[in-house]
């Protein structure tokens, strides 16, 4: 068996598949309880859910891309890894909050900004970064010699 190329990127695409589930299924619940089958039907946690749901959709793959490409640029790093554990915890904190956890909403939003940022920032100034501060890349796009 060889190598996983992109372990980070792997898993945490996984995870963000299963948790899209997730959400998609909480939302379906709701749906049928109210019998709402388009729309919202005015229902809050209908409501609610679907937001969670939109906002999941509307921030992972920026992160996902992201955690790709460093990890491809720079290498598999611990530091990446907590980069994808604090944004699994942050997508999963951010619909429970939507439900009524005290501080989940605010914790998830907050968590996904500061890793919009950080990773962000961090993927525009790597290529001005000087030759050899980056790491080492986990495979390389040119041939050996």
């Amino acid at each position: 068996m060889g190598s996983i190329i992109l372990p980070i990127t792997l898993m945490t695409a996984g995870a963000a598949a299963i948790l899209n589930l997730w959400l998609a299924l909480r939302t379906g619940a709701v749906r049928t309880k109210a019998k709402v089958s388009i729309g919202d039907g005015g229902n809050e946690m209908l409501i609610r859910r679907m937001r969670a749901h939109a906002n999941f959709v509307e921030y992972a793959p920026f992160i996902i891309i992201l955690i790709g490409l460093l990890e491809f640029s720079t290498g598999t790093s611990l530091w990446l890894w907590v980069a994808s554990a604090l944004f699994l915890v942050a997508r999963i904190a951010h619909p429970l909050g939507m439900d009524g956890l005290p501080a989940g909403r605010m914790i998830g939003t907050l968590l996904t900004f500061v890793l919009l940022l950080g990773l962000g920032g961090y993927a525009v100034t790597l290529p001005f970064l000087p030759h050899g501060a980056t790491g080492t890349p986990a495979v390389s796009a040119m041939p050996a010699g």
